[in-house]
């Protein structure tokens, strides 16, 4: 009867009353734990001046140093800098000791990581105060205005844009380099993307160009190679069907760049070119064709629909004869059928790619190229902490391993990519 009770009355509706006293006990809960927080912080900082100036009033004659009392300081707190004051303590030569946990809880990184995340999950400049956790009343805090705000944000991605375009690529066991662009106004933003023999994505590069042309690429290609990616033996790579793109991977690997054209964006090509009532047909017969399983086959049933199309609808066959042995490229290695639709297409970056195009709207303006990189390295680096493998990596990409180093073999074995002419 009692528990019918209890579960009677929780079922029903909170009174007004009810619903102030539970907002003041938050509230004042919320307080209560920030100021417990701020507290055992000071009691921290003061057991740390204990150390180096020893007990109160205990003389001591060996001292390192002595209390010099409190100054006014500022610590960052819940993504804003919260004014306290500050312990302070001098050494019997008049030099400030710096207190350790001081250092650590008022350096700007924790409000720049912040700052950075805030804008990852859609917070404007100009929202980010009120994004924010309250603090107790009487508290001082700065540091969540528009400019503020938007100063960290820059000095946290200009970072974080030093580090992903300079960093070594030398321990990537690269198998798979996937590349495509994504247009920002005027500019043009090539991604690398790559899979190791292991089956992790990882993004490789970024490089900013006018359009999609071949030295903008090679440039990409290029950087990788200074950055120690090896270009010595055969990777399969996966481009959206961009000529300029397959002329530069032809400079820089020659017979061991494997290029894939991307079915899904050939499929597009060649339906764009046709009348509505004729793309439901040719879809479904590149789609058998891609899905065969057998290289031969494919090319055969391609060649005959181009042959079908060229009298009445010469632009979409020549779209479909255009590179279209690159886009069998995958079926010929007799991968597992899971790794050949992953590898037949650039899906695998576009996904990367909608990750920067997601956050890049929420930028009203683009003030210059370097703004635009910015944001970019932004939203791959945040993308690449929910990359996940291949499926069926290991099985798999061993396969795919076993027949790139027979491509190797069968071009004379790896050369040396720093002595090769470009």
């Amino acid at each position: 009867m009692k528990k019918d009770a209890v579960e009677s009355f929780r079922g029903k509706a909170q009174s007004p009353i009810q619903l102030v006293l539970s907002a003041v006990v938050k509230r004042e809960l919320r307080e209560f734990v920030i100021s417990a927080g701020m507290a055992g912080l000071l009691a921290m900082l003061e057991d740390e001046r204990a150390a180096v100036c020893g007990p109160r009033y205990v003389h001591q004659s060996d001292r390192r140093a002595v209390r010099a009392g409190h100054a006014p300081g500022e610590l960052v707190m819940g993504g804003r800098r919260v004014r306290v004051k500050r312990p302070r303590a001098r050494t019997v030569d008049g030099e400030e000791v710096v207190l350790p946990s001081w250092s650590a809880f008022a350096a700007e990184d924790p409000l720049h990581e912040r700052a950075l995340t805030q804008m990852l999950v859609g917070v404007s400049t100009r929202r980010y105060g009120r994004s924010l956790e309250a603090v107790p009343d009487g508290v001082p805090t700065r540091g969540t205005s528009k400019s503020a705000v938007s100063r960290r944000f820059v000095a946290a991605t200009e970072a974080q844009m030093g580090l992903w375009l300079g960093r070594d690529l030398a321990e990537v066991d690269l198998a798979v380099l996937m590349i495509d662009g994504v247009h920002i106004e005027d500019h043009v933003l090539l991604v690398a993307l790559g899979i190791d023999a292991d089956g992790k994505k990882h993004v490789l590069g970024i490089r900013e160009g006018a359009t999609e042309n071949t030295a903008a690429c090679a440039a990409l290609l290029g950087d990788l190679r200074e950055r120690n990616l090896r270009t010595d033996r055969t990777t399969l790579v996966v481009l959206d069907g961009a000529k300029a793109l397959a002329k530069a991977v032809r400079e820089l690997y020659g017979a061991r760049g494997l290029i894939q054209r991307c079915q899904c964006h050939k499929m597009r090509n060649v339906l764009d070119q046709l009348s509505e009532e004729m793309r439901a047909s040719v879809r479904q017969a590149m789609r058998e064709a891609y899905g065969c399983g057998d290289a031969g086959r494919a090319k055969k049933l391609l060649t005959n629909l181009a042959r079908r199309l060229r009298d009445d609808h010469p632009g979409a066959a020549a779209s479909l004869e255009e590179g279209l042995d690159e886009t069998l490229t995958v079926m010929r290695l007799r991968l597992p059928r899971s790794l050949e639709r992953v590898l037949s297409t650039t899906n695998a970056i576009e996904n990367l790619i909608g990750s920067v195009r997601e956050l890049g709207r929420r930028v009203k303006r683009w003030r210059n190229a370097r703004m635009i990189i910015r944001w970019t390295v932004t939203a791959v680096s945040d993308a690449a902490t929910r990359f996940r493998r291949v499926a069926g990596a290991r099985a798999a990409m061993s396969k795919l391993v076993i027949a790139l180093r027979a491509h190797d073999t069968a071009t004379n074995g790896p050369i040396d990519s720093r002595t090769r002419a470009a």
